[in-house]
C-alpha cells in the first residue's frame, strides 16, 4: 500500500500540470466580396477572423484576380487613404478581427471577370502560423452605411 501512496502525488501533479499550448488555428467567418462589373480595377472583400494563438494574416490569393492584397484605410486631413499592409495583419489570440468596409479589408487587384451579386469567389487566406484556409465568399452589396 505504501508504494501507491508514494506515486499518488506524482499522478496528481501530472494531471494538474501545464496544458499543452493551443494549436495555431484561425476561425474564418462571413467571407464576402462586393459586386463589380467586368473591367473593374479592384474588388473589396471582407471576412471576420479569430485566432487561437497570436498569428498574422499574411496573404490572400484567388483564381479570379491577378493578385490579392491586405489593405487598411485611414483618414488624413479629411481624405480617406488606402494602403497595403505588406507585413500582413496582426491577429491577437482570442480577439475577433473584422475586415470590413472603411477599415482593414482584402483587395483583389485585376479581377479577371465580373463579380455578380449572388455569385461566389474562392479565397485562400495564408497565415504566419496556422494552416492556410480556402473559403467561399458570397458576392453581395455592402450593408447600408458601410464605408468605401
Amino acid at each position: 500500500m505504501k508504494p501507491i501512496l508514494l506515486i499518488a502525488p506524482f499522478v496528481l501533479l501530472t494531471a494538474c500540470g501545464a496544458r499543452p499550448a493551443a494549436e495555431p488555428s484561425v476561425t474564418v467567418t462571413d467571407p464576402w466580396c462586393r459586386p463589380a462589373a467586368a473591367g473593374a480595377g479592384a474588388v473589396g472583400c471582407y471576412v471576420t477572423l479569430q485566432a487561437a494563438t497570436d498569428d498574422r494574416l499574411v496573404a490572400v490569393d484567388t483564381p479570379v484576380a491577378e493578385r490579392g492584397e491586405i489593405h487598411t484605410m485611414s483618414m488624413d486631413d479629411g481624405v480617406m487613404r488606402m494602403r497595403q499592409l505588406t507585413d500582413g495583419l496582426a491577429l491577437p489570440a482570442g480577439e475577433t478581427v473584422a475586415l470590413k468596409p472603411g477599415a482593414e479589408h482584402l483587395m483583389l487587384m485585376g479581377p479577371t471577370g465580373a463579380f455578380d451579386e449572388g455569385g461566389e469567389v474562392s479565397l485562400t487566406l495564408t497565415f504566419e502560423h496556422a494552416p492556410a484556409q480556402t473559403v467561399t465568399a458570397q458576392v453581395r452589396s455592402a450593408p447600408h452605411g458601410a464605408g468605401h
